[in-house]
């Protein structure tokens, strides 16, 4: 394994780049014509059921960009910096394999699933392929995920954005800058590409600009908000995002946004090969068998639990099957869109370990060890001593020891290779306040449409009860739905509950996406997909396991012994709940395979085992 330590971080990237374009011109084309066969034929929901409101046929590359800056939240950057610990190789494999056969797989076929079903959750699609009661069970448990993700993510946004008012400035001008694009292109004929440029420009003006104005004091502390102000402020941005047409302000901004991300890590990416830096990190650290400072476990399975939206994510499902099934022009688009944007952000993964990963281990341990543990932690493994930290620490202004979470590390590391390009070594504090500023905007582009996709989600819920909530145009039923469902993660995030139940995001997340894939083999079956059915079933057992057995060892070795009993019961409930979701696909499978009923034609005019509800 010796051999395999001080690789050039060069190798990564083209070894990533690689394998991602080999795999969407050959599987992802697989996936698009043999197992889901796509056709153009067929109407999507956002043709057939345009309303301007939430059905909004939407240009492809536009929908790209919302899709893709959705679902690649704090995941992507923050999970492989903290899977760094055991090493920089199980992250960058399960990045690479988990990425082709499971995240880009998961999102093209719930995407799909909820394309062929009106554009409706996850939560019905279970209910009209399984089971009323499956899908009862399967929409309190995504709404429970969904909370907890999305008030996880909040925190994580604002501690990179408190006090940090360059940051914030750049964050609150991409909302009037998309307001402007969406209006363009909603009504003036072909001006995505006139939007698109304008919306560039401006943001590179106000991140520039940005800076310097944040020089004058009484600016700055216009934009030096409290952790109290931004509690408020982001739940608030979260409601307007979900009541306001999608074409105004969401669609636009995270088509924007996506300009910062993947400019971003094409900068980080150029930076890597014009530097040619070493991975400082080994390929397997000590800590492979458990009892790191990062990450309590061993890395089977935690590796598949830390490293999600990088690999495989079930937050993806929440958007596969939220926003962007309303918005798709053609089903082929599934292609581009699903599968391609999940390989994006296994780049965006990739670049975030490397980043990681270029950093002297001694700084990273000490970045992501809490400081009352450090001492004991340097003791025991006097090797890992700091490097340059005490230079960026000067640098920066800030005490970088103890800053766990992930964050603080990718922001040190793309500091660290930006640094090093000539002419740039003076522009640390820059480089180091742009990265935690391109990480918050990562974690909003995934706040709003996840706020969204929770009022769909409220909505059919109540529409059981009180039918009048199942009409989407109904104003009080979007405002209501909006206000209970906001309320309910923002009330966590003021309260800051919820920072102890984070462990519990890594789980439940997992579980979800082995739910998307488990219930969409369902449908698979149901359509006479034959044996292409198992190219969803088996990455949907495989997660599936592979979480109850992480879960397991997290209640029993980590909540349990430390008397974290409220940790433990919210574990162990999202995984009854999920278990009983997959029973009752596991016996549907079961069913429609032993039928002897003839094949019967559905809407899209195919032979089918059984019809059910579009």
């Amino acid at each position: 394994m010796e051999f395999l330590n001080g690789v050039n971080a060069l190798t990564l990237i083209f070894t990533g780049l690689l394998v991602f374009a080999i795999a969407y011109r050959l599987y992802g084309v697989f996936m698009a014509n043999k197992v889901l066969r796509l056709s153009n034929k067929n109407l999507t929901p956002a043709v057939e059921f345009a309303d301007g409101q939430d059905y909004v046929a939407t240009n492809r590359n536009v929908l790209f960009g919302h899709h893709f800056a959705a679902i690649a939240a704090a995941g992507p950057l923050v999970g492989p910096v903290l899977a760094a610990q055991f090493g920089y190789l199980p992250g960058a494999l399960w990045i690479l394999i988990g990425c082709v056969l499971g995240g880009g797989v998961h999102d093209m076929v719930v995407l799909f699933a909820s394309v062929r079903h009106k554009g409706q959750s996850l939560a019905t699609i279970a209910s009209r392929e399984i089971g009323a009661a499956t899908g009862t069970i399967a929409g309190l448990a995504i709404l429970f995920i969904l909370i907890l993700t999305l008030a996880g993510l909040s925190l994580a946004c604002i501690n990179a954005m408190h006090e940090a008012s360059w940051s914030l400035f750049t964050v609150v001008i991409t909302m009037p800058i998309a307001i402007i694009m969406g209006l363009i292109m909603r009504y003036r004929k072909d001006s995505v590409g006139f939007a698109s440029i304008l919306g560039g420009v401006l943001l590179i003006v106000g991140i520039i600009g940005g800076h310097d104005l944040m020089q004058n004091p009484q600016i700055n502390s216009l934009f030096s908000w409290n952790i109290g102000t931004i509690s408020i402020a982001i739940p608030l941005y979260g409601f307007l995002a979900s009541v306001l047409p999608v074409w105004l302000l969401l669609v636009p901004r995270d088509y924007l946004s996506t300009y910062l991300k993947i400019g971003t890590i094409l900068m980080l990416a150029v930076g890597v090969i014009f530097i040619h830096p070493t991975v400082q990190m080994p390929a397997l650290t000590a800590f492979i068998h458990g009892g790191g400072p990062v990450i309590g476990g061993p890395v089977l399975p935690f590796i598949f639990i830390v490293i999600a939206c990088g690999a495989i994510s079930g937050f993806h499902a929440v958007i596969a099957t939220g926003t962007t099934p309303k918005m798709i022009a053609k089903e082929s688009e599934i292609l581009f869109v699903g599968y391609g944007a999940m390989l994006v952000e296994g780049f965006v993964a990739l670049m975030a370990l490397i980043a990681a990963c270029t950093l002297m281990p001694g700084d990273y341990f000490a970045i992501n060890t809490p400081k009352e543990g450090y001492d004991a932690f340097l003791a025991a493994h006097p090797n890992l001593h700091t490097v340059d930290l005490k230079h960026y620490s000067d640098v920066i202004g800030i005490d970088l020891h103890g800053r766990t979470g992930g964050a603080v590390s990718l922001a040190v590391g793309m500091a660290h290779i930006f640094n090093k390009v000539p002419f740039m070594d003076q522009l640390t504090a820059y480089w180091y306040n742009f990265a935690i500023m391109f990480e918050a905007v990562f974690i909003l582009t995934a706040i709003d449409a996840g706020t969204r996709v929770g009022r769909f989600f409220l909505q059919e819920m109540l529409g059981s009860a009180i039918p009048k909530f199942n009409d989407k145009n109904w104003v009080p039923g979007v405002i209501i739905s909006s206000a209970l469902f906001t309320f309910a993660w923002g009330y966590l995030v003021y309260t800051g509950n919820i920072g102890s139940i984070w462990p519990l995001f890594g789980i439940s997340n997992q579980l979800l996406a082995a739910c998307g894939l488990i219930v969409c083999t369902t449908m698979l079956i149901r359509m006479n997909r034959g044996r292409y059915a198992l190219w969803s079933a088996i990455p949907g057992v495989f997660m599936a396991l592979i979480t109850f057995w992480a879960g397991y060892i997290q209640v029993t070795t980590i909540y349990l012994p430390k008397e974290q009993y409220l940790l433990a019961s919210l574990a162990v409930i999202a995984m009854f709940l999920m278990l009983l979701v997959f029973i009752g696909a596991f016996g549907k499978w079961y069913n429609l395979l032993k039928s002897k009923a003839p094949d019967q034609i559905d809407f899209y005019g195919e032979s089918v085992k059984e019809l059910v509800e579009r």
